[in-house]
């Protein structure tokens, strides 16, 4: 029997859920083709025993649930997180962690780090066929005597207001190549030059440089605009690359309430208090001059009786005696 046949015979709400059933597909389809998932690149090194943080962030229409964690060594591929089912010992959202959840953020923890963990790990859709660039990890372990460089960010997010001026720390420990100290804010195509300790940088951002391993960063009125990941990055000067990056600070900035908004509160709370202060001063006031009036009217309404009376008694006497 043709198809369209049996179209002729179903209900009107199933010929109107068949175009719902597809464009509402359309959407979704549209909606992942939309986003964009960003990682650092790194490479990131961590000691065995430590917790790492992995972090990624979708730019875009981003869906709940749509995002695994993939990590690739030289043996094997294997998931090791998913946002969406599964369970995973050793592995925790960055949301868990948080008061305040982050919108489209898929940053995850590794617990208690082992040299099994260095690899590649890759943030990605579950419709993704090819796997990103990823986010390179070294594990350090305790038998490793050889120099090594290490850079630790021990913000892992902070909240400022606008207007603010916030210190961004970094520390870069150990020895390493010849080469600067960078700050980027963003990763990939969207990593912006924040600071160089050799080179030109953003006006209102200025070295800290308590020490000779400090390596922070002073962010002065800090605006909307300035919201973002935070990296300090070693680079090489040999060959001009990237050598080791720490695991970034996101800085989330809330808008703080302009002096038009706080003036006219601080005019409605005045005038309220004004009119609270005038209707208690007047009160008595009210109430007094409502006692003298009415002492006033009953005293005149006496007098006006004792005087009728009196007129009453005359008009009787002179009767009398006619």
């Amino acid at each position: 029997m043709p198809i369209s046949t049996r179209l002729v015979h179903l209900p009107p709400c199933s010929l109107l859920l068949v175009p719902i059933l597809v464009f509402s597909g359309a959407s979704e389809q549209s909606n992942m083709s939309e986003c964009q998932v960003l990682q650092p690149e790194g490479p990131i090194l961590v000691a065995e025993g430590e917790t790492l943080l992995l972090r990624c962030a979708v730019v875009g229409s981003c869906m709940d649930n749509m995002i695994k964690w993939v990590k690739v060594s030289t043996q094997d591929q294997q998931e090791i997180y998913n946002f969406k089912h599964g369970f995973f010992p050793g592995v925790t959202p960055m949301t868990q962690q948080l008061s305040e959840p982050l919108h489209c953020d898929y940053s995850i923890y590794i617990h208690n780090v082992t040299g099994e963990h260095a690899g590649t790990y890759h943030c990605v859709r579950f419709d993704d066929l090819e796997l990103n660039e990823g986010t390179s990890v070294l594990v350090k372990g305790s038998r490793d005597l050889g120099p090594y460089l290490q850079i630790i960010q021990p913000q892992e997010l902070v909240w400022v207001t606008t207007g603010d001026t916030i210190s961004l720390n970094c520390t870069v420990l150990g020895d390493g190549p010849p080469g600067p100290i960078r700050w980027f804010r963003g990763t990939g195509l969207n990593r912006e030059a924040i600071y160089n300790f050799e080179g030109i940088s953003h006006p209102n951002v200025t070295a800290v440089r308590a020490s000779s391993d400090d390596f922070s960063i002073l962010l002065q009125g800090v605006s909307t605009e300035d919201a973002g990941t935070y990296y300090c990055v070693k680079f090489q000067r040999k060959y001009n690359k990237q050598f080791l990056s720490g695991q970034g600070t996101r800085l989330r900035v809330k808008a703080k309430s302009t002096s038009l908004q706080e003036a006219e509160l601080d005019s409605e709370h005045a005038a309220v208090t004004f009119q609270t202060g005038l209707l208690s001063l007047l009160t008595p006031v009210v109430l007094g001059l409502k006692a003298v009036t009415l002492a006033a009217l009953i005293l005149a309404l006496t007098v006006r009786f004792r005087s009728s009376r009196q007129e009453d008694f005359k008009t009787l006497g002179l009767a009398e005696l006619s």
